[in-house]
């Protein structure tokens, strides 16, 4: 907030208080000009007594404002955010973890599924494709998109965008529920399955990408049959996916369900 200017900052408070995302206040700025100040007075009493009261102080003394905004959030860090964050650190340094080792071996497609189910990478790799309610477009070809990992917004994920600002990912970190713990046949059965040396091997060669039955074979020296053997029973472990390309199925590592029996683990497959 310290680094943001008066009328970049009146902007985007502004945008919010007029009534979300599609709401632009571009050049002039509604602090210097009176046409454009009007228009965003309008457009906050259109929405509430409150809304307009907040938008006459904004333009009246930003300063003042934004000192009262800082103040509360310094107020809330006291009150539970700094007890909160030492948890959520924890939960959100892991998925960084995750994501960069997936962008690293997999590629920004993996990366990008493992965010959401409803984020994916089209097959040119020039989009990123979110799969919401309304539909909308922009451009990141020159600042990039940043991602916020949350332990607090689950299950819901956020898409926001307004020009001349960074489009931003909200997504919710994944944590298990109570109905979704894993049953310890699930965890004995995928520790068996990495006991075995061979397997671990064709997890490393998976964690880079997938591969064929044959192509694993080819590069560990080793027969189809005992290739695909391997792989059955680390499908049945939950720890492989497969899809089926014409004639050949490819398989790839299921990187969340790895990483949720320890990081060490994730961390020596992905060497």
């Amino acid at each position: 907030m310290d680094r943001i200017d008066d009328a970049r900052y009146v902007t985007a408070a502004l945008v919010t208080t007029c009534g979300g995302n599609r709401i632009h206040f571009g050049s002039p700025s509604p602090l210097t000009d009176a046409t454009a100040r009007e228009r965003a007075l309008d457009l906050a009493q259109a929405r509430g007594a409150l809304q307009e009261a907040f938008a006459e102080r904004l333009l009246a003394d930003p300063a003042a404002v934004r000192a009262r905004v800082r103040d509360t959030l310094e107020q809330c860090a006291g009150a539970f955010f700094d007890a909160a964050w030492s948890g959520a650190a924890i939960r959100i340094a892991s998925d960084l973890r995750l994501k960069h080792d997936l962008l690293k071996r997999q590629g920004l497609g993996a990366a990008l599924a493992s965010v959401s189910g409803a984020v994916a990478l089209t097959p040119g790799g020039d989009r990123i494709v979110v799969d919401k309610l309304q539909d909308s477009a922009t451009s990141a070809r020159d600042d990039g998109v940043t991602f916020i990992p949350s332990v607090f917004g689950r299950p819901h994920l956020v898409a926001v965008h307004a020009p001349g600002w960074r489009p931003v990912v909200r997504y919710p970190v994944a944590e298990p529920g109570p109905s979704e713990q894993v049953p310890m046949e699930m965890v004995t059965l995928r520790l068996e399955a990495l006991a075995h040396p061979v397997r671990l091997r064709l997890l490393r060669t998976l964690a880079r990408g997938p591969h064929t039955t044959v192509e694993l074979a080819h590069a560990w020296e080793l027969s189809p049959p005992e290739v695909s053997r391997h792989l059955a029973v680390l499908r049945r472990a939950g720890l492989l996916t497969s899809r089926r390309h014409g004639r050949y199925v490819r398989y790839t590592l299921n990187a969340p369900d790895l990483t949720s029996l320890g990081s060490d683990l994730l961390a020596a497959v992905l060497r």
